[in-house]
């Protein structure tokens, strides 16, 4: 159903398969045991086989005289409930994209297409069901979604779709920090992070992702393109990825901003800066507790990095938190534009060596130290 079948059709390998059916969430319930009801506003049902856990949909009607008050919109039009149960036919046209209204049935072996979706796949383009004005005030993360398969498979936005997400893209500030998170990770942690991001820009919704200026400045702007730049590296040679990362580095320049006195960096303030920084994106994005610590320990390593006396960078070394510290210094010497002596030194301290450990910090005297650290510190970010 939906997205694996369009996936299979543009030559893409589906990361899941989705089930539709006519059978109610009860119903499938009652036939699989290892399964549970999930969501009020559209019910789900998940069924759990052995690691593998598989979605099922009930086909859904839309509006009717015997709404029963399980189809409920909010004044602006948003969908808030939407449980009136349909036939298959009746589904499709519940769907965001035509793309996206295509159902396989395992039976007859055959593509069930009302809406000419195999057409503007053929075509390369991103079509509505409906007109996008009324469907994107039902729902406007599907202007998010528009933009993230436009990329994902390199196909155009239909003309009208681009003038609803004009229109309708404010109303993304009604919904919900834990919706727009799980938004957030599958707009950056898909490969296509900086694609996906300089689209938003375009279309200025960039804002209600990552708490900005409504204007970025040149330094803010590389520090985010090189951080997403990282992300889309990573998950193209097949190494991990997290979040927390993201963000710490997204929020990076807001932090150097807040933490500014007289051009400089005052400790006291970076330090009393951080957990508000994360409170305002949290109302933006609900961000997991278990990346709070991880986020602050990135950016306190960064003041961390540049202290090289004695025994410091051994400590430095062994924390939990080095390597991604370390792979964010990289990203702000990079977006800086300045020289990577700081990283590079970073990067010869961790080879299994102690001679050339020990060899390093003793070149390091206090007047080299003083000037690497105004040097390659944050001087830069503050200019």
């Amino acid at each position: 159903m939906g997205g694996c079948v369009r996936d299979l059709l543009c030559g893409i390998v589906p990361k899941d398969f989705d089930i539709a059916t006519d059978a109610t969430p009860e119903q499938i319930r009652k036939i699989f045991k290892s399964s549970r009801i999930i969501g009020k506003r559209f019910k789900l049902v998940h069924i759990f086989n052995r690691s593998e856990l598989i979605e099922v949909a009930t086909f859904r009607s839309g509006e009717n005289i015997l709404n029963d008050g399980d189809l409920i919109k909010d004044h602006s039009g948003k969908i808030i409930r939407d449980n009136i149960w349909g036939t298959l036919e009746e589904d499709t046209f519940r769907r965001d994209f035509t793309i996206n209204a295509l159902y396989y049935c395992p039976s007859t072996q055959k593509i069930e297409d009302h809406n000419n979706g195999m057409k503007h796949i053929h075509e390369k383009i991103i079509v509505s069901i409906g007109d996008p004005q009324k469907r994107f005030s039902e729902d406007p993360v599907r202007s998010l979604r528009a933009i993230r398969f436009s990329n994902k498979l390199n196909f155009k936005i239909d003309k009208a779709i681009k003038e609803a997400i004009y229109d309708k893209g404010h109303l993304l500030s009604s919904i919900s920090n834990a919706r727009l998170f799980d938004e957030f990770c599958k707009i950056f942690l898909n490969g296509m992070a900086e694609k996906n991001f300089n689209k938003l820009l375009s279309f200025g919704l960039n804002r209600y992702l990552v708490r900005t200026d409504p204007e970025l400045n040149e330094y803010t702007y590389n520090v985010m393109i090189e951080a997403l730049r990282n992300t889309d590296k990573r998950l193209h040679n097949d190494q991990s990825v997290t979040p927390g990362f993201l963000i710490a580095a997204l929020l990076w320049p807001q932090l150097v901003e807040a933490s500014k006195q007289k051009g400089e960096i005052n400790l006291r303030k970076y330090f009393r800066s951080m957990d508000r920084i994360l409170r305002e994106q949290q109302k933006i994005t609900a961000i997991p507790r278990k990346f709070h610590g991880y986020i602050k320990d990135i950016w306190v390593l960064q003041l961390k990095l540049h202290s090289r006396i004695g025994k410091q960078p051994y400590k430095t070394l062994k924390h939990p938190r080095f390597r991604a510290a370390y792979d964010f210094l990289l990203v702000r010497e990079k977006a800086s534009g300045e020289s990577s002596y700081l990283g590079n030194w970073w990067t010869n301290f961790q080879k299994n060596d102690n001679n050339i450990k020990k060899s390093l910090i003793e070149k390091l005297h206090e007047k080299n130290k003083e000037e690497s650290f105004k040097k390659f510190g944050f001087s830069e970010e503050l200019r």
